[in-house]
C-alpha cells in the first residue's frame, strides 16, 4: 500500500490520535472536534493531517455505499490468482472493468488477489467473472458479500476512553537543548499569566523561551504582557534539555507531566 514515502515521516501519539479519528468517521470528525479530544489546536489537526496527507500516510477519504439498500445492487467478492510478478498489471486492468469498486493486492499464497464488484443481478456478476478471466486471472473462489465493517486501529486510539492528559512534542537539538511543544492545562499554574508575570514569579523557568503560541487556529509571536490561556498550544525553547522545568508550569494539579514522545 502508498508509494513507499511515508518512510521519512515517523508517527508520534498526536499523529496517531488524529488518524484513529479519521478511521472512525473522516466524514463527520472536523479538526476543531479532533483538536477537542486530542487537547491541542485545530490549527494544528490541519497541519499534522497535511504532512500525513504529503508522505502518503493518508491517502485519501472514501465514502461506504450500501449498493444494496441504494439501487438492490449486489456486492460480490472474487478471489483470484494471477501469475507471480504480474499481480500489479494484472490488478491495475481489473481496475478498469465496470463494476469493480475495488481490488486488494496480497503477498504470497495463491489467491494473491481480492476483488470487490457491485452488479445488478447474478447475471452483470457473471459477465464480471468473464472479463476477470479475460484479463489473465484464475477465479479461485467468489462470496456474495452480507455486510461490511470497518473500526479505527485501537492502538492509535486514547488508552481508554477517557480524555487523555495534554500532549507534548520534543524536538532534541545539538548541545542537549530541546524544542518542546506543549498543550497548557485548564488548571495549569501558567494559565491566566502574562508571560512576565511567569517569569515574575518562578512559573517559568528563566531559562526557557517560549518562541510560539497556537491559539484558535492562530499563531501568536510572544511579549511580556501576552497572556497563556487553557488550551493554547505553546513552543518553548530550553537551551539544556530541562524538560520537568520546562512542563511543570504547563501540567495540572495533580503534578503530573504531560504525555509526550519524541521526534
Amino acid at each position: 500500500m502508498g508509494d513507499g514515502t511515508g518512510g521519512s515521516y515517523r508517527l508520534d501519539e498526536i499523529d496517531r490520535r488524529i488518524v484513529h479519528a479519521l478511521m472512525a468517521d473522516a466524514r463527520n470528525t472536523s479538526a476543531p472536534a479532533i483538536a477537542e479530544e486530542v487537547s491541542v489546536s485545530g490549527a494544528t489537526v490541519r497541519n499534522r493531517i497535511a504532512q500525513l496527507e504529503e508522505h502518503g500516510i493518508i491517502e485519501g477519504y472514501h465514502a461506504t455505499v450500501d449498493f444494496e439498500r441504494a439501487d438492490g445492487s449486489l456486492m460480490n467478492l472474487f478471489c483470484c490468482h494471477a501469475p507471480f510478478g504480474d499481480v500489479e498489471g494484472a490488478a491495475r486492468k481489473i481496475g478498469t472493468i465496470p463494476g469493480v469498486i475495488n481490488v486488494r493486492e496480497l503477498m504470497g499464497g495463491r489467491m494473491n488477489l481480492h476483488v470487490l464488484a457491485v452488479g445488478s443481478d447474478t447475471s452483470d456478476l457473471r459477465r464480471i467473472g468473464r472479463e476477470l478471466e479475460n484479463v489473465g486471472v484464475e477465479i479461485e473462489d467468489e462470496f456474495l458479500l452480507q455486510n461490511e465493517h470497518t473500526f479505527p486501529y485501537a492502538p492509535y486510539g486514547p488508552a481508554d476512553r477517557r480524555r487523555l492528559e495534554p500532549l507534548a512534542d520534543y524536538i532534541s537539538l545539538t548541545g542537549g537543548a530541546e524544542v518542546v511543544e506543549v498543550t497548557v492545562h485548564e488548571d495549569a499554574p501558567i494559565a491566566g499569566c502574562t508571560l512576565e508575570r511567569a517569569a515574575e514569579e518562578g512559573i517559568l523557568d528563566d531559562r526557557t523561551l517560549v518562541v510560539a503560541i497556537e491559539r484558535d487556529d492562530a499563531v501568536l509571536t510572544p511579549h511580556g504582557d501576552t497572556e497563556i490561556r487553557p488550551q493554547d498550544v505553546v513552543t518553548v525553547f530550553s537551551p539544556d534539555g530541562s524538560d520537568e522545568l520546562t512542563l511543570n508550569g504547563f501540567e495540572g494539579p495533580d503534578g503530573r507531566p504531560a504525555s509526550s514522545s519524541l521526534q
